[in-house]
């Protein structure tokens, strides 16, 4: 019999315990993969850049800013690439099926970064067909279940039309795919140059510039340089990278970060806690049998290891079952509510699964390996 053998052998003395461990590790890790796949697509860990440029009115988020300022940033020599967007939120059918739509000049966002949209000449040529044709992201796609050339009505939460209804009419000329798994295409792009001509007010406004430094400049020099541009006008900005954006984004509302720490320590410290107190009376059960097994030669270090191995058997069983369910589930729900099983999230739960297996082992391994094999034998 080998050490594997023994180790899983032990592991199933008590098929039902064995199961209940197993269930609650799972359990634990499918809350660790949720909430790490959550945090890791609203912060956009994975795609939000730290080197593209966010340029917003220092006034917030709800203050817009002149076309005028397109002009004076794209003079900057140390700009490769500038370009706008305006915010039409929404909804279709009903308030709470949300329809976020950035209105843009398509060519312009080509520049900027068009690469992490995964557009193409070809998306590009089917939204130039009409000034009403939009490029739909493909998590948003599936999720309301729309197709190419399929009309959209979007109802505008604010942005009301020149003839005072707030219903926007469009046809999807094409979907985007995203870079990769974890870029946000829960939205839509539409042209600026139809939102803008047809919206009743802030004309000639936008709600942000997308600035792509060039090569070798520093983004953050580039963001104090656009700043300060613009600090004596009636309009200053806040320029950010992308990912600083989200991040400050989301911290509007809660420390997202913080949430899922607390959320994730205390399942793990709960179950390690349930694991460690079965794990030491398992190990009692077999004091005998302990001191039999060192009676015959085995040593304390061979002990030490086959109660080691039995805890990380337990932990890498329910860790898989518990990663492989959050797997499913963000394959599931995660388009529609921005998950990302990054391959970071699947490592760091690996390191976690190893770190607990250890921790909760080392206790019962330690108490077995130096019991005495006289007083182990008493126990009889």
């Amino acid at each position: 019999m080998t050490f594997l053998d023994l180790a899983r052998k032990n592991t199933w003395r008590k098929p039902l315990r064995t199961v209940l461990l197993i269930v609650c590790i799972a359990i634990a890790f499918l809350i660790h993969g949720l909430t790490a796949s959550f945090l890791a697509g609203s912060q956009g860990t994975s795609a939000a850049s730290d080197t593209i440029l966010g340029v917003m009115s220092a006034g917030g988020r709800g203050q817009t800013l002149p076309m005028a300022h397109c002009a004076r940033i794209a003079a900057d020599p140390d700009v490769a690439a500038v370009g706008y967007m305006a915010r039409l939120r929404g909804f279709v059918d009903v308030e709470k099926n949300v329809v976020p739509i950035s209105a843009v000049d398509p060519a312009l966002l080509m520049q900027t970064n068009g690469g992490e949209f995964g557009l193409t000449p070809d998306l590009l040529a089917a939204i130039d067909q009409g000034h009403d044709r939009v490029l739909v992201g493909k998590a948003l796609a599936e999720a309301e279940g729309w197709s190419v050339g399929e009309p959209i009505t979007v109802t505008a939460f604010q942005m009301a039309r020149q003839d005072g209804s707030r219903d926007w009419r469009f046809e999807i000329a094409g979907i985007f795919e995203g870079e990769s798994a974890s870029t946000d295409t829960y939205f839509t792009i539409a042209r600026y140059d139809y939102v803008d001509a047809a919206r009743a007010k802030d004309k000639d406004t936008v709600d942000a510039f997308i600035v792509r430094p060039r090569e070798g400049v520093s983004p953050g020099a580039l963001a104090a340089h656009i700043d300060a541009l613009f600090a004596n006008s009636a309009s200053p900005t806040r320029t950010q990278s992308e990912k600083q954006f989200l991040e400050a984004f989301l911290r509007q509302y809660a420390d997202i970060g913080l949430i899922v720490d607390l959320v994730t320590g205390a399942a793990f410290v709960t179950l390690l806690m349930v694991v460690i107190n079965t794990m030491i009376f398992a190990v009692r059960e077999r004091t005998f049998e302990i001191a039999v097994l060192k009676t015959l030669g085995i040593s304390r270090v061979t002990i030490l290891t086959l109660v080691l191995g039995e805890t990380l058997f337990i932990f890498v069983v329910g860790g898989a079952i518990g990663l492989a369910l959050a797997k499913v589930g963000t394959m599931l729900i995660g388009p529609s509510l921005g998950l990302v099983f990054s391959p970071a999230v699947l490592m760091r739960a690996a390191a976690i699964v190893l770190a607990l297996g250890l921790a909760t082992g080392i206790a019962p391994a330690v108490s077995a390996m130096r019991t005495p094999i006289m007083r182990a034998f008493r126990t009889r």
